[in-house]
């Protein structure tokens, strides 16, 4: 059990003040790397979700690399939390995550996360789910029931929401904190009655467990996928950061024109149907954006309400690690 506040108390940054913050206070601008000044490797944290695994399968980056004498080392997280975990203590130079993460990321002790990119919102991409046969019929039923949700992941701060939205709070339900295997696990088996997800997870439920969507994202979260560095690497070698989003937006526009075939080659790398993955691939939205004052503002609003309801300790300022790849 999670003891919150019941009511959420918003307290957003005005987007006019955003904008300014970001262009004229909080963003620090990377300069070009000259010839020879890249690292030997830069090392790459993923998940089975997004298309970054795709990039990872095909290799495309490090036939784009090779040339620079730099190799990739890629990492495989669960989930986003102890991705960014990595990132802050050194072990990982880029990390792609839901948009919640980062807020976490940011606000631990003696971080060095920054923002680099983000994709634009995908908000059908994660939901809140019960079983076909569940008398839970709206988000007000969870009153009093499990839910299962990845602590500090996207889909946690999408149970926030829909919790705010019907006048409820975290301690007004049972809380597991489980990761997305387990909770899958959970889930199957009835110890809980609800499970807060993203896709691919949420499309593989939908396809093998014949579950019913409570709630998505649509109205009450963006859901981005965010790309995050360690400050150092990224103001030392922006220029092979920009090249790895160069390849990330490639990728992005095979997969969004060939979902079919994407979704046979995943469905080797992940072990989930490729009629799940393609139903996932369908409703997300492609094509990295530069970090920007629309994605401050709106992952200020998400710290501002973590913050408001206890699970940030302290107010943190977004355009502080907005980097600007020149």
């Amino acid at each position: 059990m999670t003891s919150q506040a019941n009511a959420l108390v918003f307290r957003p940054l005005p987007a006019l003040l955003a904008a300014l913050a970001f262009f004229l206070a909080g963003i620090t601008y990377a300069a070009d790397t000259g010839p020879g000044q890249f690292p030997k490797e830069i090392r790459i944290g993923y998940q089975k979700f997004g298309t970054l695994i795709l990039l990872k399968s095909k290799r495309d980056l490090e036939r784009r690399l090779a040339p620079l004498g730099v190799s990739v080392a890629w990492a495989e997280f669960q989930f986003g939390p102890p991705m960014l975990e990595a990132l802050n203590a050194g072990s990982i130079d880029f990390a792609t995550t839901g948009e919640t993460p980062p807020v976490f990321g940011q606000a631990a002790r003696g971080s060095r996360l920054v923002y680099v990119g983000y994709e634009s919102p995908s908000p059908e991409g994660e939901a809140i789910i019960v079983p076909k046969d569940s008398n839970i019929s709206s988000v007000a039923d969870l009153k009093g029931r499990r839910v299962a949700v990845a602590k500090g992941s996207n889909s946690h701060y999408l149970l926030v929401r829909a919790l705010a939205e019907a006048g409820l709070g975290l301690s007004d339900i049972q809380v597991s904190y489980l990761a997305p295997a387990d909770a899958r696990a959970a889930f199957e088996r009835g110890a809980v009655d609800a499970w807060s997800i993203w896709d691919f997870y949420l499309a593989a439920a939908q396809e093998s467990l014949g579950v019913r969507i409570l709630v998505d994202g649509k109205g009450l979260v963006d859901n981005h996928e965010i790309y995050t560095s360690r400050r150092g690497f990224a103001e030392r070698y922006p220029a092979l950061v920009k090249i790895v989003l160069e390849e990330i937006a490639k990728i992005d526009d095979w997969t969004r024109d060939h979902s079919a075939e994407a979704a046979d080659f995943l469905s080797r790398q992940v072990g989930i149907a490729p009629s799940a993955l393609e139903r996932a691939l369908k409703r997300r939205r492609y094509g990295p954006n530069d970090v920007s004052p629309e994605l401050v503002e709106a992952q200020q609003k998400i710290a501002d309400t973590l913050h408001a309801i206890g699970l940030v300790p302290q107010p943190i300022r977004i355009a502080d690690a907005a980097l600007k790849l020149k």
